[in-house]
């Protein structure tokens, strides 16, 4: 085909029949705007076929497989695409057993930016929200949970639980919070190994129920991107772990041989480069990996529940969820395109922010939760200066054993460009927040100055996340605002869509974009599988309104 000559869409690569179609012709299709509507209506099949040379779509008719005896006034099938309803993605299991009706996940957010709005509107519409609790206090934790437990109509939800090596008492409060009030699912992220709080709160009030099955009435979906932490999670609880809360009353010697036949977690979420903790696992060698080990695991203990994998990290378009589907998760998580909507629990600014981010205006920085052992976050690196400043931070704590032994100059820069204030009394500042939240840290740091140093910068990393919460316009070019490259990724796909302004952006229109955006884009890649080639307009997978994605989801 030569440059003048304009491309015969749609089109097949061999015309070798597979059935007879026998219908209505007035209701055969050729013009590019019917067979995107046949297509997008995904709880019908689809049949493409040949009539005088030319391919025809419609989602109605009768088929003859018998190819050796042509039926009166039939057409030869070339192609044809199942029902793809949005209820049918994923592993059902996963949603029979979480209330669900989509296999679709908000994750956690730390401070509360997966507010419990985003758990309500998600809630409302089958889907499953995790509120972040990570770097809240107990008090607003407690505030959260009583909220999501006083609706007059329940919906599925859960709360995050975060690993925290530096305030292990901390991650019992919080689990004491979970159990007292009767939180029956935790996302558990950022974890290495089991700890006796999560292994606490996964066993307290296992029984058998009158048929003998185990019951453990607290679930765990652990976020891991790593195959050896999936491992540990896939696993019943360590042993020792076991028999520590026997001694200590929490649970009997027969609970504790019940939580030996199951795992941690039923659950797990395989993490790739996602916004905040993250590995930069790239998705494609990740989610397989994680498959693979959960089919081990599931052979090895021999369970009477299914393992199952959920993918995460990097989804911020229909083609990206699709591929997961593809490749075999039961649901997706999806965190960092949530942040820009209009029910997320940051502010204004930071919304505006995300929804001007590319794919490449994201940076690593230090975490403030895990400083010390050198871990890092995903940041957004546009329009804020945080990625840099926390890292010359993390410089400064490994080449110097103190504050005192901080330059002059170096000093002097620090408390007017970053800290904003003397040293001394963000020291002051943060020895009053650990003397309320865990006097342990002031005795070590008065023993210590290098730990002291390590808590007065962890006051910057700490704050500078609140500071994008509140939208402190003085703070701005400090906020820390974790993101991945799926927020670049959505942005560039709803160029043009009402998605493009900010205001537009509710959490439960954009899952539903993001669901029946992947059933299409899996549609299509069917149809590909068979030969069909359709013209670049069909082949893009635009934004649509709630109101249209739930009349072509329900229309069968």
């Amino acid at each position: 085909m030569n440059n003048n000559e304009q491309a015969a869409w749609p089109a097949i690569a061999q015309q070798k029949h597979i059935a007879w179609w026998q219908g209505d012709n007035e209701l055969l299709h050729a013009d590019k705007e019917s067979i995107a509507g046949i297509l997008a209506e995904i709880g019908k099949p689809v049949c493409v076929v040949l009539k005088e040379g030319q391919l025809y779509f419609t989602n109605s008719g009768n088929l003859s497989f018998d190819l050796n005896t042509r039926p009166v006034k039939s057409l030869p099938l070339l192609a044809m695409l199942p029902p793809c309803p949005l209820d049918q993605l994923g592993d059902h299991s996963f949603c029979r057993d979480h209330a669900l009706r989509f296999p679709y996940i908000g994750g956690s957010m730390a401070h509360g930016i997966s507010s419990p709005e985003i758990a309500i509107a998600l809630g409302q519409h089958g889907m499953l929200g995790f509120i972040g609790a990570a770097g809240d206090s107990p008090e607003k934790v407690e505030k959260a949970i009583l909220r999501m437990k006083s609706l007059p109509e329940p919906v599925p939800f859960g709360f995050n639980l975060i690993h925290s090596p530096n305030e292990s008492g901390l991650e019992d409060i919080i689990v004491d919070l979970y159990l007292k009030h009767e939180v029956r699912l935790v996302e558990a992220s950022a974890f290495l190994a089991m700890s006796l709080p999560l292994v606490r709160y996964r066993v307290t009030g296992i029984h058998q129920d009158a048929s003998g099955r185990i019951v453990a009435p607290n679930h765990v979906i652990a976020k891991v991107s790593r195959v050896e932490v999936a491992s540990k999670f896939f696993a019943p609880p360590p042993e020792k772990m076991l028999q520590q809360l026997v001694a200590a009353g929490v649970i009997t010697e027969q609970q504790a041989q019940l939580a030996a036949r199951i795992p941690v977690a039923q659950d797990i979420t395989s993490e790739a480069d996602s916004g905040g903790h993250t590995d930069n696992r790239p998705a494609v060698s990740l989610h397989p990996t994680m498959v693979a080990l959960k089919n081990r695991m599931q052979q090895e203990h021999n369970y009477d529940m299914p393992l199952r994998v959920g993918f995460g990290g990097g989804i911020g378009t229909p083609a990206s969820a699709a591929a997961c589907f593809a490749m075999g998760a039961a649901y997706i998580v999806v965190g960092s395109v949530h942040q820009a909507c209009n029910e997320s629990g940051t502010s204004d600014a930071a919304r505006l922010m995300l929804a001007g981010a590319g794919q490449a205006d994201i940076a690593m920085a230090p975490a403030g939760d895990m400083f010390e052992m050198g871990v890092t976050v995903q940041v957004l690196k546009r329009g804020t200066m945080f990625a840099m400043r926390a890292q010359k931070l993390y410089e400064m704590y490994r080449k110097y054993d103190s504050i005192a032994a901080i330059p002059a100059a170096d000093r002097q820069t620090l408390e007017k460009t970053v800290f904003q204030d003397s040293l001394a009394n963000i020291w002051a500042m943060t020895a009053d927040f650990f003397r309320q939240r865990d006097p342990s840290q002031l005795e070590k740091a008065e023993k210590d100055p290098h730990h002291q140093m390590a808590l007065v910068f962890r006051w910057y990393l700490g704050k500078s996340p609140r500071w994008a919460v509140a939208g402190e316009e003085a703070r701005k070019v400090d906020f820390q605002i974790w993101c991945g490259a799926a927020m670049g990724a959505f942005n560039e796909w709803a160029k043009g869509s009402h998605f493009e302004d900010q205001k537009n952006r509710k959490v439960v229109d954009v899952a539903m974009n993001l669901l029946h955006g992947a059933a299409l884009e899996l549609r299509l890649s069917q149809l590909r599988s068979q030969g069909v080639t359709l013209s670049p307009e069909l082949n893009r997978v635009a934004p649509r309104t709630l109101d249209q994605i739930e009349r072509l989801a329900h229309a069968c």
